[in-house]
């Protein structure tokens, strides 16, 4: 994958960069950045995420092959999320999906996208599908609206295994308030994954500076975004789970990302074992830690019980009102027990 170049969005006032140095953690407010966003919206630059995109007559009924989700019957703007899975059903890819009638918009982790576009290579065979590396040309942001008019996508309805997405000529007022602008090309998707009115945006690299850097959106760093996903329970793919990841283990992701009503693909055996006649290992749940130390364990942190480890740490942070938590795996019968006194690191920790 194309390794993208800093965001345009760390020349605004205050920017600190992440380690990555390609976005921003934060913009000297982080906890007001948060609250902002929960209350009257903010703009999170999401442009370090990998993009790839699949074209030709038969991508959704080839990608309908592969992963967990039933893609065949997408309409045209329409989305969803959908997991490719090792033949034991361990995860191996994470993605949300985009259609917008001749291409289908892959988006992932970063950092992830390369393997998931070789493994989609690999699968190719003799189908006739073009699979593009989209990260030099497009970019992912994130905002949160508080006034959302009807001319805003709808989150389409249950079955929660879909969002609705549709292109829209992108202006100030169709993202957030500001001084009139040309509208650009992209199209927005309404997730609604953090709680409240959330878009996920995307625009082409060269109009990032006229579009975004001229309104008015308070602008969020990834700080705030974990805060808030993980307040959401939303995991991130790599970070909150591990090669031996099942679906079952991740309860948004067998909400959004599985069809148990669908044909064969890789791993099924093992989802539909579960799903009927058993329980999976672990769980993915969110801990609050005591913040005794004022710096949040790092990802891979043991959580242990009494002389016992039994899970890890996935991302930690500081969130405005909930002060430290966490995305943590833990063992099933430590996770249905709720008054589990745990320990992370040097900090006692409860779900």
């Amino acid at each position: 994958m194309t390794e993208t170049s800093p965001s345009p969005l760390l020349s605004l006032p205050g920017a600190v960069a992440t380690e990555s140095g390609r976005t921003a953690w934060h913009y000297g407010g982080p906890l007001p950045e948060q609250r902002k966003a929960m209350a009257t919206g903010a703009l999170f630059d999401r442009s370090d995420r990998d993009l790839v995109t699949v074209t030709g007559a038969a991508r959704l009924e080839w990608l309908h092959s592969l992963t967990t989700q039933h893609l065949q019957s997408l309409k045209p703007h329409e989305g969803t999320e959908a997991l490719v899975l090792s033949p034991t059903g361990r995860v191996e890819h994470h993605m949300n999906v985009f259609d917008d009638g001749t291409t289908t918009w892959l988006d992932t982790e970063p950092g992830r996208g390369e393997a998931l576009l070789k493994y989609l290579e690999l699968m190719k065979f003799r189908t006739e599908v073009d699979i593009r590396d989209e990260n030099a040309a497009w970019a992912l942001f994130t905002y949160t609206f508080k006034d959302v008019d009807e001319a805003a996508p709808a989150v389409q309805p249950v079955p929660a295994a879909k969002f609705v997405q549709r292109e829209v000529p992108l202006t100030p007022t169709a993202v957030y308030p500001g001084d009139a602008l040309d509208s650009t090309e992209g199209w927005i998707r309404r997730t609604d994954a953090l709680g409240v009115p959330t878009f996920d945006l995307c625009v082409r690299r060269e109009d990032i500076d006229s579009f975004l850097l001229s309104g008015d959106a308070v602008p969020a760093g990834t700080w705030a975004w974990d805060a808030l996903r993980v307040a959401a329970g939303l995991p991130a793919f790599g970070i909150d789970t591990d090669e031996k990841t099942v679906p079952h283990e991740v309860h948004h992701w067998l909400e959004r990302a599985v069809h148990f009503n669908k044909g064969c693909y890789r791993g099924q055996e093992t989802v539909a074992k579960v799903h009927h006649l058993g329980q999976p290992p672990r769980r993915l749940v969110m801990l609050h830690l005591d913040g005794s130390d004022e710096h949040p364990p790092a990802s891979g942190t043991p959580i242990t019980l009494g002389d016992k480890q039994v899970g890890t740490i996935g991302t930690a942070v500081q969130h405005y009102e909930l002060g430290q938590i966490a995305l943590a795996m833990l063992k099933r019968n430590v996770a249905d027990d709720t008054d589990a006194r745990l320990i992370v690191g040097d900090q006692a920790a409860r779900q």
